[in-house]
């Protein structure tokens, strides 16, 4: 369950990069990653489509704002967003995502307008048919039949055509009422390998009913505001809904999220994971667009707690998080998640005790017990150091205060 449940939250936007112009068909080498990066003209030329979402009150450079609602400050950063990515790329396209709890006391004609106003700029994301992509989060907030009104008055008073995509809390209770209005159909999803084991099975409920997926994608979920996390699993989320996409053929793909720090769900680069998951994700969004990248370079992942889920700590903390119900249970666990060229001996040294395994070619991932003290993992072949990653967190089994979040360090940054 979201806290967007919860209603403390205003609308949002959601932002992907799409076929148009710009870009060129030459590979981008990075030696931070451990494949070659296809070009921009290639994977915008997929039908498969990556969105980010991005959440307002934490703004960074030059990429998206937030709304919260359609008269404030936000509505003034979104507008600026608009012109900006059209300034600045043609293929820089913006899907719209009213959040429905923000927007509960918004009448549809003052919605419509605002809609319209941002529908003018060609940043905004539409079908190649010319219809405006309209994906509302909670769009259960309001029955089909109100959005199915709004639809016609976006029609009638403003000549514009809109493809409904209902990102639900709760999609199938609420599929069959939206079926006849909407282009596709998404979830908000959930934030552990227990919740996500069966995607397939709605990505297929969906193009069963004729209709388009947008399938979220997450690392983790960790709200200290709230007193609840889920068990990422170390990358095992991250890993599990990029396989419930590709494996359902889901037409679109939405990362949740960019950089909800509120939250802890972000993709974004920060302190405690760096470029670390933008960097893995990188990899299984070309496997979902063009098809898995051949590794070319030598790398290693490393992720874990800087403490043990029931360290107590030491500052007399008054909310604590507690596990969210129908999550994977909760573990202590260090994960190294290789991308190797060929088989290689990994070393991982934890707490000063040191274990061995054999990781095959592409791509592994093995966990080990956490424990206090440092955490580094080294891959050799032929004798040869191929990789190595040293995790600049420390593991403290008496932590000052309750800190439940994965950090992730790379052996190539």
């Amino acid at each position: 369950m979201s806290s967007r449940e919860t209603g403390n939250r205003g609308p949002k936007l959601t932002v992907t990069y799409t076929d148009g112009t710009g870009g060129t068909g030459n590979e981008q080498t990075d030696g931070s990653l451990p494949f070659t990066l296809p070009g921009t003209a290639a994977l915008r030329a997929s039908a498969k489509k990556v969105f980010a979402h991005y959440f307002s009150p934490y703004p960074i450079d030059g990429f998206t704002v937030d709304i919260l609602s359609v008269t404030s400050a936000q509505w003034t950063r979104v507008q600026n967003l608009v012109k900006a990515a059209e300034a600045v790329d043609a293929g820089f396209k913006i899907v719209l995502m009213p959040d429905m709890n923000g927007l509960a006391s918004v009448d549809s004609s003052a919605f419509a307008t605002a809609m319209a106003k941002l529908a003018a700029s060609k940043s905004v994301y539409r079908l190649a048919d010319g219809r405006l992509v309209v994906a509302p989060f909670k769009a259960e907030g309001r029955t089909a039949a109100w959005w199915s009104d709004w639809m016609k008055t976006m029609e009638t008073q403003h000549d514009i055509k809109v493809a409904l995509v209902p990102t639900f809390v709760d999609f199938n209770k609420h599929r069959d009422a939206f079926a006849s209005i909407s282009y596709g159909f998404s979830n908000w999803g959930s934030r552990s390998p227990a919740a996500n084991a069966g995607l397939k099975t709605n990505i297929d409920r969906a193009h069963g009913m004729g209709k388009i997926w947008m399938q979220p994608e997450s690392v983790q979920d960790e709200r200290p505001n709230q007193s609840v996390f889920d068990e990422a699993g170390n990358t095992e989320n991250l890993r599990a809904t990029w396989k419930g996409a590709i494996d359902g053929k889901a037409e679109w793909v939405q990362l949740t999220t960019w950089n909800d720090y509120s939250e802890n769900t972000q993709f974004a680069p920060s302190r405690n994971a760096g470029w670390t998951y933008l960097d893995i994700n990188a990899y299984y969004l070309t496997c979902y667009k063009l098809g898995c990248p051949k590794i070319t370079n030598d790398t290693a992942y490393l992720t874990h707690r800087v403490q043990p889920v029931l360290a107590e700590p030491s500052y007399a903390q008054t909310k604590l998080m507690k596990l969210r119900a129908g999550s994977s249970a909760a573990r202590d666990t260090v994960e190294v998640l290789t991308m190797l060229t060929a088989a290689g001996k990994v070393s991982i040294t934890i707490g000063g005790t040191t274990q061995t395994y054999d990781a095959p070619a592409g791509v592994s991932a093995k966990t080990f017990p956490l424990k206090a003290g440092t955490a580094s993992a080294t891959v050799t072949r032929s004798s040869a150091v191929v990789a190595k990653v040293v995790s600049p967190y420390a593991i403290s089994a008496t932590p000052y205060v309750q800190d439940l979040h994965y950090r992730a360090a790379s052996s190539e940054r």
